[in-house]
């Protein structure tokens, strides 16, 4: 039995969300060997959140301090995660260090805040709101098959082919990690970006940030995955997305890897965190 909890770390889902997953869950392994457990948290609403900053990181230690749970799921993300990281680590106790941690996008800022501490292992990857995509089963479904199966079929490609520690960071989010202490070392890692819904200025800005810090330039190298729902610029920018990466991984003296098969879509592959 694979135990899965879930909890939200920014907004919330909403039951259907819930009974969807449950669903494909049982269609994959109708054994019943998989047990998905969604934290009452995930459906409270309090304004933009899935409840106050002090519901959502008591259910995430909750979750991460029962040792019956095998992996703690992030519901969706949005925004919240920071809010709440300093809230979260120093209740963490020994079952928590046993775990699996995945999701993507805000919930970057725990996977990274987890894995500079040691604590568990961490999967840039699906989450269950991305049923709701048009044929997000299929997200959901590789997410599940990694946390239950180890499939690597559920794997980044890139991430089989390499012997170096991998991370995964929504661009912007790893912009905002700068300069403090979620922030984990990167010194020797293929890293993995990904974005979406902005302007490719500001994805030109976040670069600049980034690739100009020591503690992104120790990297082994950049790979950039999707950059989707890009707003169209007025006047055009002159520059896609892969250009400007390519700039400054020029100008930094950072090893450009090519681009990632990551982002805000049904595509999105597992990344994960340290090596392969």
């Amino acid at each position: 039995m694979t135990h899965i909890g879930v909890a939200a770390s920014g907004r919330p889902v909403t039951p259907d969300v819930a009974e969807r997953v449950q669903a494909l869950a049982r269609s994959i392994w109708p054994d019943g060997r998989v047990r998905i457990s969604y934290h009452p948290q995930c459906f409270q609403e309090q304004g933009h959140f899935a409840g106050s900053d002090e519901a959502r990181a008591d259910a995430l230690v909750e979750l991460a301090n029962d040792p019956a749970v095998d992996a703690l799921w992030i519901a969706r993300g949005g925004w919240g995660a920071a809010r709440i990281v300093d809230m979260v680590l120093p209740r963490l106790k020994r079952a928590a260090h046993g775990k699996s941690y995945m999701g993507y996008s805000d919930a970057g800022t725990l996977l990274a805040a987890l894995y500079a501490r040691g604590i568990g292992r961490q999967f840039h990857g699906p989450m269950p709101v991305d049923i709701v995509r048009e044929g997000g089963e299929a997200a959901v479904a590789r997410a599940l098959r990694w946390l239950v199966d180890q499939d690597e079929e559920s794997l980044e490609a890139s991430v089989r082919a390499t012997d170096k520690p991998v991370a995964a960071f929504n661009l912007t989010i790893l912009s905002h990690l700068m300069g403090t202490p979620w922030l984990p070392d990167l010194s020797g890692h293929v890293l993995m970006l990904e974005e979406v819904g902005e302007y490719v200025y500001r994805i030109d800005r976040a670069l600049a940030q980034v690739t100009s810090s020591p503690a992104v330039r120790v990297a082994a190298g950049i790979r950039l995955g999707r950059c989707s729902d890009i707003p169209p610029n007025d006047p055009d920018f002159g520059r896609d997305e892969e250009t400007v990466a390519r700039e400054w991984c020029m100008r930094s003296g950072i090893q450009w890897l090519g681009r990632a098969d990551i982002g805000h879509d049904v595509a999105n592959k597992v990344v994960p965190f340290g090596r392969p």
